[in-house]
């Protein structure tokens, strides 16, 4: 999916439930990650070349599930490879301990040899700041995973609404039915959501079809994300 209003310019390149997500954000001046799955660096390569994914600032990460970080060690080894001189942030919700993993055993390997600054920051709060001019608002969402005993758990999960020259795009990443997402797309100019149950049966890990249409119609548009394949 492709969606552009001037410079403002967002690519998902994939969102298959337990395979993979990534997505580029861009302005005439910023590059951002967000959710660098398996197959990131092969997308970013074809899709703007090693000069400018060495320019790219800043990656945010929802959640820490294998689906939307498992391009993650791979982007970093790359970025050192071609010698990015320029920090890289990135961003992820407090307690998620995926991400903090990769980037320890990365540093525990590579750290000597690092061409560039690695900035981990921790998302608590909902307080908006800004990165390149575009406007980032983080909200927490709705999302669990099974537990051994059959239980759902709650699993450190954010959304993102990026907003840049009067135009916005919320992402929702992985989520249930929430009040923030609701609040977040509702008149956004493009709402990426989620519809990853399986079944038309409200679930309290995945948004029905139903659920996730009803949100993004309060977008001026609306696309939908990580629905099953079958």
């Amino acid at each position: 999916m492709i969606w552009q209003k001037k410079d403002f310019f967002i690519k998902i390149f994939c969102s298959i439930p337990n395979v993979a997500t990534g997505i580029l954000l861009t302005t005439d001046n910023s590059a951002f990650v967000v959710d660098p799955g398996d197959g990131i660096l092969r997308d970013l390569t074809k899709e703007i070349g090693p000069k400018e994914i060495k320019n790219i600032s800043d990656v945010f990460i929802s959640h820490g599930h294998h689906d939307h970080v498992g391009g993650v060690w791979s982007f970093l080894t790359y970025l050192s490879v071609m010698r990015k001189k320029t920090p890289l942030n990135i961003y992820f919700p407090k307690g998620c301990a995926e991400i903090l993993s990769i980037y320890k055993a990365f540093i525990s390997v590579y750290g000597h040899e690092v061409s560039y600054k690695i900035n981990m920051i921790p998302i608590d709060d909902t307080k908006a700041f800004t990165r390149k001019s575009v406007k980032v608002k983080p909200f927490k969402v709705n999302h669990r995973e099974v537990a051994p005993d059959g239980s759902s758990e709650l699993v450190p999960s954010l959304g993102f609404k990026f907003t840049y020259e009067g135009k916005s795009i919320c992402y929702g990443g992985d989520t249930a039915y929430c009040d923030s997402l609701v609040q977040m797309s509702k008149g956004s100019d493009l709402a990426i959501i989620e519809a990853g149950a399986r079944d038309d049966k409200k679930s309290d890990l995945h948004m029905t079809m139903d659920q996730a249409s009803e949100i993004g119609e309060t977008a001026k548009e609306y696309f939908l994300v990580h629905v099953p394949e079958n």
